[in-house]
């Protein structure tokens, strides 16, 4: 994800309001925390008070009876307002740390299903670990924030400011001098606030590099050890972590210099207000209870602003972590949903599929055509192989089809609707794929089948499975159709993958298939097998086959041959052959390398 340092330098706290939406919907309950915190620092307020009238009227009286009467007095009345804080406080910190895990469950639910309704032209330009990143350090921050840091920063506020006007009201000469000092703290502190900002967002950047090195490594770990190439990414990863141990100790050692000057600054105003208040007790002027006080005042306001110093910090950190999530939400599909999206009508005997005038490039290569001026009808029923070289724009008809991208130019439509004017969850519910890279999740090899249809039945799960020439190896494993299949289908072998990724099409029943080398990680045993399931699976429906092998090809009703995104042949095997053009070419080469075999066309 591109880096933008000058967004970077400009993040502040007002970053944070765009936590608001997630936070409006727990109003009652931010309001019911926000009366404990009042609640909690009002106890805290009344401690000195208490503590005034214990040194004043419980340690005067001249007879000892009446004193311990005095002190038992007080001190109950201590008590008293300990046990309101202790429960106060309690009741605050959990109401605030619900909402601090409720609102990041929430974002996070949030980032992630706006992420993956994203067209394909998103995961073209960013990294998955970098996305990875912001759903788990970046909420982890905010969490911190909205269950911690903020309350922190608002009770000690409240604190802050009732301290100052008790002194206010009681010692107005200590309170004067006192502000004045702290505003010799917080304007240094304001300078380095503006550094601190600075770090926190490239640090959090520092760690998604990381991280997205992370994912791709790790999602590509045969490779990496087929080639030996532990080390070097070890390496690579371990220079992207100190780049960021790096920002991320400039940022400490800012924090670190900031909160030693308030540390120092405030601890200062603390001595200069109790010396102030012992040569007004000497002098006669206030009481020794009035000093207890005046000083406890003091050491709460100097201690709420070097709480609200680091809590400061906090926000700053969790300022920039929201404002990379909001890049995520704010982020607009260029596959827009239709404003008024048309129905498909009824297919009978498989969808038409219709290409109109439709070139495209891909965005990651505007200058490259993907596809060139094509015009290709298919009708309902029909079984239609798309062969070629490599990049000569295959599969790129499929991905129009499913409308992953939108065509630059021409008009891509089924069933006689432009798929630009249907809703994607009606056209993708009409098409079924079964791509080259099968893909297996990580849960039971039943589940994994039953994706193509959500509410399937266990019975029409094992038919699908049967169908593919999937249930006698899915019954040979250890627990049958629950065993789990792990990550990606580690557990499997290309060829079984690739079967539970056909059974799953075969489960969905789609009017309109399209196979992208479906049989291309087979053997020469499993494909004979789903070959002829697929060949069963192709009747009654339309069918889109992008095939290497010419077992497939030569059985399509109609054969088109594309080339550096054009349509530059079109007919049957026998045809195709007979004419000499490109296709003719390809079936040579592909008998002179394996003579004993039908083999596959590029």
């Amino acid at each position: 994800m591109a880096k933008d340092t000058s967004r970077a330098a400009a993040t502040t706290p007002r970053s944070l309001s765009g936590l608001l939406p997630f936070l409006r919907p727990y109003r009652i309950r931010i309001a019911l925390a926000l009366v404990f915190l009042v609640l909690s620092a009002a106890s805290t307020l009344v401690l000195p008070v208490a503590l005034k009238s214990l040194i004043d009227s419980g340690l005067v009286a001249v007879e000892p009876g009446e004193r311990v009467m005095a002190l038992r007095g007080h001190f109950a009345a201590l008590f008293g307002v300990g046990a309101a804080l202790g429960l106060f406080s309690a009741a605050r910190f959990y109401m605030v740390s619900w909402i601090g895990e409720r609102v990041t469950a929430d974002l996070r639910n949030a980032v992630y299903a706006h992420v993956i309704e994203q067209s394909p032209e998103f995961f073209e330009t960013n990294q998955t670990g970098e996305v990875l990143s912001r759903l788990t350090t970046d909420t982890t921050l905010v969490q911190t924030v909205v269950g911690s840091s903020l309350s922190m920063g608002l009770r000690n506020t409240v604190l802050g400011l009732g301290a100052l006007g008790m002194l206010v009201i009681t010692n107005p000469l200590v309170m004067t001098q006192v502000l004045g000092m702290l505003v010799l703290v917080v304007l240094p502190s304001a300078y380095f606030g503006r550094r601190v900002r600075k770090l926190s967002r490239a640090s959090q950047d520092r760690i998604a590099d990381s991280s997205a090195i992370a994912a791709e490594v790790l999602n590509a770990i045969p490779v990496v050890q087929s080639y030996t190439q532990e080390g070097r990414e070890a390496a690579r990863f371990a220079l992207a972590t100190e780049n960021a141990f790096d920002t991320a100790r400039k940022r400490t050692r800012v924090r670190a210099l900031l909160v030693a000057f308030i540390i120092t600054a405030t601890f200062g105003a603390l001595l200069w207000g109790l010396y102030q208040g012992t040569q007004a007790v000497l002098a006669g002027k206030i009481s020794p209870g009035h000093l207890g006080q005046t000083v406890v005042y003091v050491l709460i306001l100097v201690s709420s602003v070097a709480v609200l110093s680091e809590v400061y910090g906090d926000l700053l950190r969790a300022a920039g972590a929201t404002e990379r999530l909001m890049e995520l939400l704010v982020l607009s599909s260029p596959v827009a949903e239709p404003a008024a999206p048309r129905p498909l009508p009824a297919a009978h005997g498989g969808s038409s599929v219709q290409l109109s005038g439709v070139s495209f490039n891909y965005p990651s290569r505007p200058l490259q055509a993907a596809l060139r001026d094509i015009d290709l009808e298919v009708h309902a029923g029909e079984t239609v192989a798309l062969v070629g070289p490599n990049g000569a724009g295959k599969s790129t008809v499929l991905q129009l089809l499913l409308r992953y991208y939108d065509a630059q130019h021409g008009t891509v439509a089924i069933d006689g609707v432009p798929v630009r004017e249907l809703a994607l969850a009606t056209l993708r519910q009409r098409v079924g794929i079964v791509p080259q890279d099968s893909v297996v999740f990580s849960t039971s090899a039943l589940e994994n089948i039953r994706y193509g249809r959500p509410d399937a039945s266990d019975d029409e799960v094992v038919a699908a499975a049967k169908a593919a020439f999937a249930d006698d190896f899915i019954r040979a494993l250890p627990e049958g159709y629950a065993t789990y299949l792990g990550e990606r289908g580690v557990r499997l072998s290309g060829g079984q993958r690739q079967r539970i990724a056909i059974a799953r099409a075969m489960l969905k029943n789609p009017p309109l298939l399209l196979l992208d080398e479906a049989t291309s990680a087979l053997d020469a045993e499993s494909e004979r097998m789903v070959q002829a399931a697929l060949e069963s699976a192709m009747r009654g429906r339309t069918t889109l086959v992008i095939a290497h092998r010419l077992a497939t090809v030569q059985r399509a009703d109609r054969i088109v041959v594309l080339d550096h995104g054009q349509i530059v042949d079109t007919g049957t095997h026998a045809e195709l052959v007979a004419r000499g053009g490109l296709y003719a070419r390809l079936a040579a080469m592909q008998f002179d390398l394996a003579p004993a075999h039908t083999g596959a066309i590029a």
